[in-house]
């Protein structure tokens, strides 16, 4: 279990657990699909989670350049934000936070992070990492593991929230543990780890360690954190 216990920091995934931007994706992966003859609805369900110059070239389609199919792909993304939303009780869960106690690891570029951060109405947090940050994407552990260290933290003293497989292996490989997010899923996700379809469900607090500890509010409609002494509940 996740609750009731303390982390040195909570660590993000973007697209999909602190906001939904399927339809714009899928709206620019899909014509970028149909122009290359790929079976788009297989294709579709393969692209979440991962960096666009990696899922391209997995395909291994001849005579392609992953880097620069991904730039155009990333461009159109990012004047594409229609329909972009919060996933439900993101907005206060993530303004409540300390500063300096949460992160961004997303496998989108800087800019179509920002972007959509902003779309959807999202504060920034002091520490993004992108896809630039790093050589190995996810499932690979290396952005948790960044985004840790930039925080001055372990790893492994940290809570990330995820809703993509190659999300969640990451952050099993670096070590931390795993709040999977299914508010955007259209079909069930097989974990062993805790679920969450609405950041209301949950309330952090600040401990007199500087630790956050996760818990279910108490009556309170909205999350919040509140500075208590180490040994509260």
């Amino acid at each position: 279990m996740v609750t009731g216990r303390t982390y040195a920091a909570f660590l993000f995934d973007m697209d999909g657990t602190v906001l939904d931007s399927i339809a714009a994706t899928e709206r620019v992966w899909g014509a970028w699909a149909e122009r290359h003859g790929l079976d788009v609805p297989a294709f579709l369900a393969t692209i979440h989670g991962m960096r666009a110059a990696d899922t391209i070239r997995r395909l291994a389609l001849p005579g392609l350049d992953p880097e620069r199919e991904a730039l155009e792909i990333m461009r159109r993304e990012v004047t594409d934000v229609e329909g972009i939303v919060p996933i439900p009780g993101a907005p206060a869960f993530l303004s409540a936070l300390p500063p300096g106690r949460w992160a961004i690891v997303t496998s989108a570029p800087l800019a179509l992070a920002r972007r959509r951060m902003a779309a959807a109405g999202l504060p920034l947090p002091e520490v993004l990492v992108t896809a630039e940050d790093v050589t190995r994407g996810k499932p690979a552990p290396d952005g948790y593991r960044l985004a840790a260290a930039r925080l001055g933290v372990e790893a492994e003293a940290c809570l990330v929230f995820e809703d993509a497989a190659a999300g969640i292996r990451a952050a099993e490989a670096a070590g931390a543990a795993v709040m999977v997010v299914t508010s955007s899923h259209s079909h069930p996700l097989e974990t062993l780890h805790p679920t969450l379809a609405s950041y209301d469900a949950y309330e952090t607090r600040l401990q007199g360690d500087g630790l956050l500890l996760l818990g279910r509010p108490s009556g309170a409609a909205r999350p919040t954190y509140a500075r208590s002494d180490s040994s509260a509940s």
